[in-house]
Protein backbone atom coordinates (compact mmCIF):
# COMPACT_ATOMS: atom_id res chain seq x y z
CA UNK A 1 0.00 0.00 0.00
CA UNK A 2 1.38 3.37 -1.00
CA UNK A 3 1.68 6.09 1.61
CA UNK A 4 3.55 9.35 1.96
CA UNK A 5 3.81 12.18 4.47
CA UNK A 6 2.53 15.38 2.87
CA UNK A 7 2.83 18.99 3.99
CA UNK A 8 0.13 20.56 1.83
CA UNK A 9 -3.11 19.82 0.01
CA UNK A 10 -1.21 20.18 -3.28
CA UNK A 11 1.29 17.50 -2.21
CA UNK A 12 -1.65 15.25 -1.27
CA UNK A 13 -3.21 15.85 -4.70
CA UNK A 14 0.05 14.94 -6.42
CA UNK A 15 0.23 11.78 -4.33
CA UNK A 16 -3.36 10.86 -5.19
CA UNK A 17 -3.12 11.37 -8.93
CA UNK A 18 -6.36 9.83 -10.25
CA UNK A 19 -6.85 7.57 -7.21
CA UNK A 20 -8.90 7.99 -4.06
CA UNK A 21 -6.88 8.47 -0.90
CA UNK A 22 -7.08 8.70 2.87
CA UNK A 23 -5.68 11.67 4.80
CA UNK A 24 -4.67 10.96 8.37
CA UNK A 25 -3.17 13.35 10.92
CA UNK A 26 -0.62 11.61 13.14
CA UNK A 27 -0.22 13.63 16.36
CA UNK A 28 2.86 13.34 18.58
CA UNK A 29 0.60 12.35 21.49
CA UNK A 30 -1.73 9.33 21.47
CA UNK A 31 -5.20 10.01 20.06
CA UNK A 32 -8.03 7.90 18.66
CA UNK A 33 -7.80 9.23 15.12
CA UNK A 34 -11.32 8.33 13.98
CA UNK A 35 -13.07 9.60 17.11
CA UNK A 36 -11.01 12.80 17.03
CA UNK A 37 -11.83 13.52 13.39
CA UNK A 38 -8.22 13.11 12.30
CA UNK A 39 -9.05 10.84 9.34
CA UNK A 40 -10.76 11.60 6.03
CA UNK A 41 -11.44 8.70 3.65
CA UNK A 42 -12.47 8.10 0.04
CA UNK A 43 -11.08 11.45 -1.11
CA UNK A 44 -10.87 12.26 -4.79
CA UNK A 45 -8.85 15.21 -6.12
CA UNK A 46 -11.78 17.63 -5.74
CA UNK A 47 -12.20 16.82 -2.04
CA UNK A 48 -8.58 16.86 -0.88
CA UNK A 49 -8.14 20.61 -0.21
CA UNK A 50 -11.20 20.90 2.06
CA UNK A 51 -10.36 17.64 3.85
CA UNK A 52 -6.74 18.73 4.36
CA UNK A 53 -7.88 22.01 5.96
CA UNK A 54 -10.45 20.30 8.19
CA UNK A 55 -8.18 17.50 9.41
CA UNK A 56 -5.31 19.96 9.96
CA UNK A 57 -7.54 22.27 12.03
CA UNK A 58 -8.63 19.36 14.22
CA UNK A 59 -5.06 18.10 14.60
CA UNK A 60 -3.71 21.46 15.81
CA UNK A 61 -5.28 20.95 19.25
CA UNK A 62 -2.84 18.02 19.73
CA UNK A 63 0.19 20.21 19.05
CA UNK A 64 2.73 18.84 16.60
CA UNK A 65 1.49 16.36 14.00
CA UNK A 66 2.30 14.95 10.58
CA UNK A 67 -0.17 14.45 7.74
CA UNK A 68 -0.12 11.05 6.07
CA UNK A 69 -1.67 10.36 2.67
CA UNK A 70 -2.48 6.72 2.01
CA UNK A 71 -3.81 4.85 -0.97
CA UNK A 72 -7.47 3.93 -0.35
CA UNK A 73 -7.88 0.15 -0.18
CA UNK A 74 -11.24 -1.56 -0.20
CA UNK A 75 -11.91 -4.75 1.73
CA UNK A 76 -13.04 -6.08 5.07
CA UNK A 77 -11.75 -4.30 8.16
CA UNK A 78 -10.60 -6.23 11.23
CA UNK A 79 -8.89 -5.27 14.45
CA UNK A 80 -5.95 -7.22 15.81
CA UNK A 81 -4.39 -6.25 19.06
CA UNK A 82 -2.89 -7.11 22.36
CA UNK A 83 -3.34 -6.00 25.92
CA UNK A 84 -1.53 -6.92 29.09
CA UNK A 85 -3.80 -8.04 31.92
CA UNK A 86 -2.42 -7.82 35.47
CA UNK A 87 -3.84 -11.23 36.40
CA UNK A 88 -3.54 -13.23 33.18
CA UNK A 89 -0.65 -11.63 31.29
CA UNK A 90 -0.52 -10.75 27.62
CA UNK A 91 -3.61 -11.45 25.55
CA UNK A 92 -4.31 -11.13 21.82
CA UNK A 93 -7.63 -9.99 20.32
CA UNK A 94 -9.23 -10.22 16.89
CA UNK A 95 -12.55 -8.77 15.82
CA UNK A 96 -14.50 -6.96 13.19
CA UNK A 97 -12.52 -3.75 12.82
CA UNK A 98 -12.72 -0.07 12.15
CA UNK A 99 -15.64 1.51 13.96
CA UNK A 100 -17.48 -1.83 14.11
CA UNK A 101 -15.50 -3.41 16.95
CA UNK A 102 -17.16 -1.10 19.48
CA UNK A 103 -20.57 -1.15 17.81
CA UNK A 104 -20.95 -4.92 17.48
CA UNK A 105 -18.63 -6.17 20.25
CA UNK A 106 -17.68 -9.06 17.93
CA UNK A 107 -14.22 -10.17 19.05
CA UNK A 108 -12.27 -13.16 20.33
CA UNK A 109 -9.53 -13.09 22.96
CA UNK A 110 -6.77 -15.60 23.92
CA UNK A 111 -3.64 -15.73 26.09
CA UNK A 112 -0.34 -15.30 24.25
CA UNK A 113 1.32 -17.02 22.58
CA UNK A 114 -1.44 -18.69 20.57
CA UNK A 115 -1.17 -21.98 18.71
CA UNK A 116 -2.48 -22.56 15.20
CA UNK A 117 -5.58 -24.29 16.66
CA UNK A 118 -6.16 -21.34 19.04
CA UNK A 119 -5.87 -18.88 16.16
CA UNK A 120 -8.31 -20.85 13.98
CA UNK A 121 -10.73 -21.10 16.93
CA UNK A 122 -10.50 -17.32 17.39
CA UNK A 123 -11.49 -16.72 13.77
CA UNK A 124 -14.31 -19.29 13.88
CA UNK A 125 -15.65 -17.84 17.14
CA UNK A 126 -16.42 -14.49 15.49
CA UNK A 127 -20.06 -13.90 14.62
CA UNK A 128 -18.65 -12.15 11.56
CA UNK A 129 -16.54 -15.19 10.55
CA UNK A 130 -18.41 -15.62 7.25
CA UNK A 131 -17.50 -12.00 6.41
CA UNK A 132 -13.87 -11.86 7.56
CA UNK A 133 -12.92 -15.42 6.56
CA UNK A 134 -15.45 -16.87 4.09
CA UNK A 135 -13.30 -19.89 3.12
CA UNK A 136 -10.54 -22.14 4.49
CA UNK A 137 -7.79 -20.23 2.68
CA UNK A 138 -8.80 -16.92 4.27
CA UNK A 139 -9.19 -18.59 7.70
CA UNK A 140 -5.67 -19.94 7.40
CA UNK A 141 -4.32 -16.54 6.27
CA UNK A 142 -5.98 -14.83 9.23
CA UNK A 143 -4.83 -17.50 11.70
CA UNK A 144 -1.25 -17.02 10.46
CA UNK A 145 -1.52 -13.27 11.03
CA UNK A 146 -2.87 -13.81 14.56
CA UNK A 147 0.06 -16.14 15.33
CA UNK A 148 2.61 -13.60 14.03
CA UNK A 149 1.10 -10.74 16.04
CA UNK A 150 0.81 -12.92 19.16
CA UNK A 151 4.43 -14.02 18.89
CA UNK A 152 5.72 -10.47 18.29
CA UNK A 153 3.61 -9.10 21.12
CA UNK A 154 4.50 -11.80 23.66
CA UNK A 155 8.26 -11.57 22.92
CA UNK A 156 8.59 -7.80 23.31
CA UNK A 157 8.19 -5.14 25.99
CA UNK A 158 5.11 -3.74 24.22
CA UNK A 159 2.34 -3.32 26.80
CA UNK A 160 -0.51 -2.56 24.40
CA UNK A 161 -0.88 -3.08 20.65
CA UNK A 162 -3.67 -2.01 18.31
CA UNK A 163 -3.74 -2.67 14.55
CA UNK A 164 -7.05 -1.15 13.52
CA UNK A 165 -7.97 -1.47 10.85
CA UNK A 166 -6.24 -4.30 9.10
CA UNK A 167 -7.89 -4.52 5.69
CA UNK A 168 -8.42 -7.98 4.24
CA UNK A 169 -8.50 -7.95 0.44
CA UNK A 170 -7.59 -10.09 -2.56
CA UNK A 171 -6.16 -12.97 -0.49
CA UNK A 172 -3.87 -10.72 1.54
CA UNK A 173 -4.02 -7.92 4.12
CA UNK A 174 -2.70 -4.44 4.86
CA UNK A 175 -2.40 -2.96 8.35
CA UNK A 176 -3.34 0.68 7.76
CA UNK A 177 -3.09 1.99 11.31
CA UNK A 178 -1.01 0.93 14.29
CA UNK A 179 -0.75 2.08 17.89
CA UNK A 180 1.78 0.69 20.39
CA UNK A 181 2.35 1.53 24.04
CA UNK A 182 5.45 0.31 25.87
Amino acid sequence: MRSEYVDSAEAAKRFAGNSRIVLKAIPNIPAHKSKSGLVAVELDAGMISDAFKLVSARAKKYGAYKMLAQEMIGGTEIILGGKSDAQFGKMVLIGLGGIYVEAFKDFSLRLCPVSNRDALDMVEQLRSCAIVAPDEKSKSLLAGLIIKVSKMYSETQINELDLNPVILHDGTYDAVDLRMIE
